[in-house]
This record gives structure tokens, C-alpha cells and sequence, in this order.
């Protein structure tokens, strides 16, 4: 392992100004870190408005098993719009944007690396993947870490009034433990040191840790977004469209996790997280591991990031934390992003090695009809990953080695 300590004095540059980003941001800023925020029109002026003059405010019950928390006004060495300014100079770089953000700022970040930065994608999302493919496509050598996580530090969301995003960021939970890993995994030991110096992982680095995926892929199979929010958003549809017409007293209270999960939506869930072992194993890669029992709670699997492994709140009970968090529409990133990149990403791995994912197909199908599109015909694919045409021990070796066979 290198010594990463380089990275102490250095800033730290967050490319995405929506809940995920906002939060990092002020945690880092407010944990003592230089801390830059960036964002792309014409998202961000909405979401960096006010913050260059008045700071972000980061609050929130930060709910966790350790009670770790954090709270104040931040204030940021730099709020732009240019991601070349956000990074240069920076030691780590994290990108917080859904994955339809990733080309975009990927094709700004790589002209813009600098050789020794360490690039850490929350959720990753296979943007790990996409990154180094954009780099050989523009024949970027630098000498970078890259890597991504399984899920974001918290469950966080924005403050909005009257459609206007507000300088504001509340963060429900803290998470005390964060699946991640590098590409290709020889950084991994570098990548994992770095978080010491990444103020918005001190719950986790104070908590009970990261943990090491075998690889990016392990960390796709265990984001719990697909598992979660496809079965709970779909199957739960009819509670949410209800929540404030026929019974509730306010729409934007509702919540899949409060409202909507139920023994069978868990079972639906437990199904799916099979498939993905399925897939896990056929490849040769790694997936966090749960109990089917954890599946079936309010909070489910998502529970034992902030709570550990013991925390369930049985059905009969209330997770009023959770209250307002949505979705509020079925035209929400809970379909749009986690059916398109989670699921369609399952659906081709299972076609490439022989897996069957029958319910993983089921969302799509699903999602399909509700929107009235072709989640099959947009969604990403092996080939957009770089993928498609490594056979399994290709694919491994670049996984694990970063050794890339180029198609012929």
C-alpha cells in the first residue's frame, strides 16, 4: 500500500450539487476539509443557488448506530460550474450525480486529471467502468485511482419550497459502513486508504468501516438501489399514487420503505437479490451478503448500513424517518435510473453467462408499460461499459488487473 498522506492538505472537489452532493460537500467543508462544489448547466442554477453567497446548511438526525453527527453552515473554497476549476489541484475527486450525469462530467473530468488523484463515484453504478473507457477512448494516460461504492453516505434530500431548491441539505441517516472498490482492484488497498481523508466517511471510518469489494462489478451487485426501489416503487405503485387522494393526508409524506413495503414486496426483493448471487457466482465476482430475514422489515436491507445487521422494524411498526422520501411519482430515478442501469445491467450479464433473472426482466417489463417506453432499447448495455466482448476470464483480469483486451 502507498502512503496516501499526500492527500491531507490537498482539496477536495465534489462534482454534483443534488442530495448526495450537497451533503458530501458540507460534511467535508464543515470536517475541516478545502472543499470545492460543481455542477453543469442548466441544473445548476437551481442547484447551487445561494450557496457562493450564503453557505450550505447541512443538518438533519444523521440517524446512526453510533450516534455520529455533524451539523453547521458550510462554506466552500470554490462554487462552479466548471469542472476543470473544481479539480485542479484537488487530491480526490468525488462524483455524486445520478448515472445519467456520468458522460457528461466525465467528459470534462478527464482532460482535467492530474496525475495522483483519487476519483470516488457515489453510488458507482458502473460509472467506474465508464470512466476508464472514456479515458482510453481519449487516450488519457494520467495516473489516477478510480473506483465507486455500493451506495452514498446517507440517505439525504434537498430542501425544496414552492420549486425552489434551497441552500439547505438534511441528512436522515448516516451510514456506518460503505461497500467499495477500485478498478482494477491492485488500487484497491490506495483506494480504501483514502477515505481517511474524505471528512464526509468519518461515520463510516469512525464506524464500522469500508469494506472491500472483489471488484466494481461485486460493488453493482450490492447496491441495494435496484433491489429496493424496483419491487417496492412497482408493486407499491398504487399505495403511492393514492397517498393524499383517497387516504393520507399529504402525498409528499409518503414513502416506499413507510407505506408501501409489505411481506410479499419483500419476498419479490429476496427473489431478485437471488438472481444477483446467481450472477455474482456465474461471473466469478463477489455481492454483499444478507440473510433472507433481513429482507423482510420496514427498512430491509438498507437497515443494517446506518444500524447494523440486528436492526429490523417489524411491518406493525411505524419508520418514521423515512416519512417524505418518495417517491412521489413513478417517473422518478427510482425507475428511471434503477431499472435503465441496475436491472438492464442484470438482464444482459444474465443473457452474456447463461442466468436466468426472470423477476429482474419482470421490472423492466413492468416499468416498460407504466412509462410507456423501452427500458431494453435505452438501458445501458455491456458494450456501453466496455464490456460486452470480454469473454470471463477477460473480463476478470481487467477487473482485477486492469489488463484491457481490445475488440477486434
Amino acid at each position: 500500500m502507498s502512503n496516501m498522506e499526500y492527500l491531507k492538505n490537498k482539496p477536495i472537489a465534489i462534482l454534483g450539487a443534488g442530495a448526495c452532493g450537497k451533503a458530501q460537500a458540507g460534511d467535508c467543508a464543515l470536517g475541516g476539509a478545502t472543499t470545492r462544489i460543481c455542477d453543469l448547466p442548466p441544473f445548476a442554477e437551481k442547484t447551487l443557488f445561494g450557496i457562493k453567497e450564503q453557505g450550505l446548511k447541512f443538518f438533519g438526525e444523521q440517524l446512526n448506530l453510533y450516534g455520529f453527527e455533524r451539523s453547521g453552515v458550510a462554506q466552500f473554497d470554490k462554487v462552479t460550474t466548471d469542472v476543470a476549476e473544481a479539480v485542479k489541484g484537488a487530491g480526490i475527486v468525488i462524483v455524486t450525480t445520478p448515472s445519467i450525469g456520468h458522460r457528461p462530467f466525465f467528459e470534462q473530468l478527464v482532460p482535467a486529471l492530474e496525475d495522483g488523484m483519487v476519483i470516488h463515484i457515489f453510488p458507482d453504478n458502473y460509472g467506474s467502468l465508464l470512466l476508464r473507457k472514456m479515458m482510453r477512448e481519449a487516450g488519457c494516460t494520467k495516473k489516477v485511482i478510480i473506483g465507486g461504492w455500493s451506495s452514498a453516505p446517507y440517505g439525504s434530500r434537498v430542501e425544496i419550497k414552492g420549486g425552489v431548491v434551497l441552500p439547505k441539505v438534511r441528512a436522515y441517516y448516516r451510514a456506518i459502513t460503505l461497500r467499495g472498490a477500485a478498478l482494477p482492484t491492485i488500487d484497491q488497498a490506495d483506494f480504501l486508504e483514502s477515505t481517511k481523508y474524505i471528512p464526509s466517511m468519518d461515520g463510516i471510518t469512525k464506524g464500522d468501516g469500508v469494506v472491500g469489494g472483489e471488484t466494481v462489478m461485486d460493488t453493482g451487485f450490492s447496491n441495494v438501489n435496484p433491489v429496493l426501489h424496483c419491487p417496492g416503487t412497482i408493486l407499491g405503485v398504487g399505495v403511492m399514487e393514492n397517498w393524499g387522494v383517497i387516504y393520507g393526508e399529504n402525498k409528499y409524506d409518503f414513502s416506499i420503505y413507510s407505506h408501501a413495503y409489505c411481506p410479499s414486496i419483500s419476498q419479490v426483493q429476496y427473489t431478485l437479490y437471488q438472481e444477483q448471487c446467481k450472477l455474482a457466482a456465474a461471473m466469478g465476482v463477489g455481492i454483499q451478503a444478507f440473510d433472507k430475514r433481513q429482507f423482510f422489515s420496514r427498512e430491509n436491507i438498507l437497515g443494517p448500513e446506518y444500524m447494523g445487521p440486528d436492526y429490523e422494524i417489524p411491518f406493525d411498526q411505524q419508520d418514521y424517518i423515512q416519512f417524505g422520501t418518495g417517491p412521489h411519482t413513478i417517473n422518478n430515478r427510482y425507475i428511471t435510473e434503477d431499472i435503465p442501469v441496475g436491472c438492464h445491467v442484470y438482464h444482459e450479464l444474465g443473457k452474456k453467462f447463461g442466468v436466468k433473472t426472470p423477476v429482474v426482466d419482470s421490472m423492466i417489463n413492468l416499468a416498460n408499460a407504466m412509462l410507456e417506453t423501452d427500458f431494453y432499447e435505452s438501458g445501458y448495455s455491456l458494450e456501453y461499459l466496455g464490456i460486452g466482448h470480454l469473454d470471463k476470464d477477460e473480463m476478470l483480469r481487467y477487473l482485477h488487473e486492469g489488463v484491457y483486451k481490445e475488440k477486434v
